[in-house]
């Protein structure tokens, strides 16, 4: 690079650009570290955009950037990578240099949030605070709004919408998503601006215009208003009278910790309003989160919850709803932060967000990292220090101290729970992963004290009205629009009841029916729960019982043809998670999930124990074996709804075959690709030139006849038809009398043939002598065989 008393911005952006294409990764990284030492800001300004689509690939997903969420560590450009997007490396540095002069940058409005987009364009400010002041109004109007940002909230804006962008893996760089690069940096970010231990470190440039919010002038009192809910009276702020700047300065200590998680909790999970549950509409296209998405989501709720659990031992009793927060002690901003960060900043977006996820999510095992998501949210008291996996395990009991936060989160708890429950009756228990997930949430309630928190959280929600008749529709929080959190203190809320309704109503409206988790109602869909639990137990060690006979029956002597010669007889449930090592997992998973629901609801153990034997003996009845409830229609089987229902849970199953033409099946392995494909040609001539005739002999209702319907047609079929949903028309075509030459293409027919030819010539017969007593044996099987029928049909 030239010196920069010779370079012009537009040249430097150009070479820039050039060197892009033509220097590999760690050439362009020492050469923008020596730039970003030896340029003036002033320079630097128009890079910074550019920078950013470089590195985190285009808002519109043309451009991939760096591609961080496929680039693991396996890579020879991951440290050069890390080292450079590291909260204290040069990408950094040049953040907080451009901070310092007060530049900003657009977005465009329609890359924002659903709902945030949505109420811009509608002229009403948004409820959080990081979006005020910050709107530009074009001359074309609201359509075409931009929000301008400062370079920290940019850069933490490109970042965190780099997750929701399509993510097309090139070839060969399939991996986890919990090791790559993106996965990795979001953690080293969070543990950076959110410590745990100590204080943020200071930024290299502090200056007040770092302040990432408008802050509003303050108050008597400091309140963190506009992160948690709100009346939509008191949102509706016209956006043209948008609150001015005062810097606060004591929220300059934590101001980049605030817009960090401000930023990936509106990015991630602000997708879906409250409109949307509430009267069940929605002003947005839904969002459809991946799987990756939802682990990050999972990564920042552990974070949040050590954060906040680091809080300082003397103000963990002064909790923002406690009288002790009025006292005389002046924490820090950072652990006022930690007090309210999880309740006022989370709750309401995570709980819409795993809402949708529960209700929309396919029915398949990667369900797994939402269940995973929403349990580490609920059990807080996993990350309250450095306690080892045993030590969790062996004190299992909640302990008292996290009762007001089950209560204040008691919709997280009780309806979340009963979305799950609609899932787990609609899901295919007998799959060990899907086992292992009504498992997990059954253990996880089943914590000593955590059934009792709950029960009385419900019983203070259900407390007569007496002390909600001052209250606004939504919410008990005051907002104060276009400020920081530390604008103005919550006033003392002493009264748990009046907080337990305040979070059921804000999450569900005045007028929602609340459904008691203990209730009777609840406690019957338990029940139903339990009894598909038993009966996939069942399922799960009759499919056990087959596989192992189908195993046993595979032996090297049923090659030589002692098993059933049809290539269809195989075992349907092939599939590794329906076999062998998993299908014993399922069985002490579904076990170990009874056992922890009793538990939970107190249920009847004799009653339990008669609902699993009434259900064991209607199994052994061979009622596994019905068909599953279906109606004949014109062209076959129609499954009814019941019939879906026990397909899923695997209580019953068709006896699934192949029903098309048996002569055009894919070759199999044990079959000669050559001599199919001739025997087929010699066959189908055959059923060309006598098909007539064929049919004429199989018509006689004589002896000859049956015997012609032996050898040229399917006695089996017929009974398959009954036994299966294909289409009749297309079955029948395939029980028309014909020749089938196929099965002399199989290597296990040949090597039988040379072994009788191989017998024959030590008995000094020829091979025609052999090929008629072959020929002749065969005849008389098929007229013992015909013959024995007619005797079965008269008795």
């Amino acid at each position: 690079m030239a010196a920069p008393t010779l370079q012009q911005p537009s040249f430097l952006l150009a070479n820039l650009k050039a060197d892009s294409t033509t220097k590999p990764l760690l050439l362009r990284c020492q050469d923008l570290v020596k730039i970003f030492d030896d340029y003036p800001a002033k320079e630097l300004h128009p890079v910074f955009p550019w920078l950013m689509e470089v590195v985190f690939g285009s808002l519109d997903g043309i451009l991939a950037g760096w591609n961080l969420r496929f680039l693991h560590c396996r890579s020879s450009e991951y440290n050069i990578v890390m080292e450079f997007l590291s909260p204290t490396g040069p990408l950094m540095k040049l953040v907080y240099k451009l901070q310092a002069e007060d530049y900003k940058y657009e977005v465009p409005v329609n890359y924002l949030p659903g709902p945030v987009k949505a109420c811009i364009q509608e002229g009403v400010l948004p409820d959080c605070p990081l979006f005020h002041n910050k709107l530009h109004f074009p001359p074309t109007g609201l359509l075409s709004l931009n929000l301008a940002l400062n370079p920290f909230e940019f850069f933490m804006f490109n970042f965190a919408f780099c997750l929701l962008t399509p993510k097309s893996f090139p070839p060969g760089h399939q991996g986890s998503s919990t090791d790559s690069a993106y996965f990795v940096l979001v953690d080293t970010y969070l543990k950076y601006f959110l410590p745990t231990e100590g204080s943020v470190p200071p930024s290299p440039f502090s200056d007040s215009r770092g302040s990432v919010t408008a802050p509003s002038p303050r108050a008597s009192s400091v309140s963190f208003a506009g992160y948690g809910v709100h009346s939509p009276s008191l949102l509706k702020h016209h956006i043209f009278h948008q609150p001015s700047v005062n810097a606060d300065p004591a929220a300059q200590e934590i101001w980049r910790s605030e817009t960090l998680l401000q930023m990936f909790v509106e990015v991630w999970l602000h997708h879906y309003s409250l409109d949307m549950y509430q009267k069940l509409q929605s002003p947005q296209e839904p969002f459809s989160p991946t799987e990756e998405h939802v682990l990050v989501v999972r990564l920042l709720v552990k974070h949040l919850h050590a954060f906040s659990s680091s809080l300082k031992p003397e103000q963990l009793s002064s909790s923002p709803s406690s009288p002790s927060a009025h006292s005389h002690t002046h924490p820090s901003p950072l652990e006022e932060f930690k007090r309210v960060v999880v309740q006022r900043f989370v709750q309401q977006k995570l709980y819409l967000f795993l809402q949708h996820c529960f209700g929309h999510w396919p029915l398949d095992a990667s369900f797994r990292a939402v269940l995973e998501t929403w349990l580490s949210y609920i059990q807080p008291w996993r990350y309250t220090g450095e306690k080892s996996n045993a030590q969790v395990e062996q004190n299992r009991t909640v302990p008292d101290k996290w009762e007001s936060f089950v209560h204040e989160n008691l919709l997280m708890y009780t309806k979340l729970f009963q979305v799950f429950l609609n899932r787990a009756v609609r899901t295919d228990l007998v799959n060990a992963k899907n086992a292992l997930m009504v498992f997990r949430v059954a253990k996880v309630f089943s914590q000593p004290n955590l059934a009792e928190m709950i029960q009385k959280g419900e019983q203070l929600f259900l407390e007569p009205e007496h002390v909600l008749h001052h209250r606004q529709p939504r919410g008990y929080l005051t907002p104060s629009q276009g400020g920081s959190f530390l604008s103005s203190r919550q006033r003392a809320v002493t009264d748990m009841v009046f907080r337990v309704k305040s979070h059921v109503y804000s999450l569900e409206g005045q007028d929602c029916q609340y459904k008691q988790m203990f209730g009777s109602e609840l406690r019957g869909a338990v029940m139903k729960l339990v009894q598909i639990i038993a009966q996939a137990r069942q399922t799960a060690k009759r499919i056990s019982d087959q596989s192992s006979e189908v195993t046993s029956s595979g032996s090297f002597l049923s090659w030589f043809g002692l098993a059933s010669p049809d290539i269809n007889n195989t075992f349907s449930g092939a599939e590794p998670e329906e076999s062998g090592e998993y299908l014993k997992k399922t069985h002490e998973f579904l076990d170990r999930a009874l056992e922890n629901l009793c538990q939970i609801f107190k249920l009847n153990q004799g009653h339990l124990n008669q609902v699993l034997s009434t259900l064991g003996s209607s199994q052994d009845d061979g009622n596994s074996k019905q068909l599953p409830d279906c109606v004949q229609g014109e062209n076959g089987l129609i499954l009814t709804e019941l019939g879906r229902r026990q397909l899923i849970n695997g209580l019953r199953r068709f006896d699934l075959r192949y029903q098309g033409d048996p002569e055009l099946q894919p070759i199999r392995s044990y079959e000669s690709a050559l001599l199919v494909r001739l025997l087929y040609r010699v066959s189908s001539l055959v059923n060309e030139r006598f098909g007539g005739h064929m049919t004429a002999l199989c018509s006689r209702p004589d002896f000859l006849g049956r015997l012609g319907r032996h050898f040229l047609t399917d006695p089996a079929g017929g009974a398959r038809l009954r036994q299966s949903p294909a289409c009749r028309d297309t079955a029948e075509r395939s029980r028309r009398p014909r020749l089938s030459l196929r099965p002399l293409a199989s290597f296990r027919t040949l090597l039988l043939l040379l072994l009788f030819y191989l017998l024959g010539a030590l008995l000094s017969l020829g091979p025609g002598s052999s090929t008629l007593l072959l020929l002749a044996g065969g005849l008389l099987y098929g007229l013992f065989m015909t013959l024995v029928a007619d005797k079965l049909k008269a008795h």
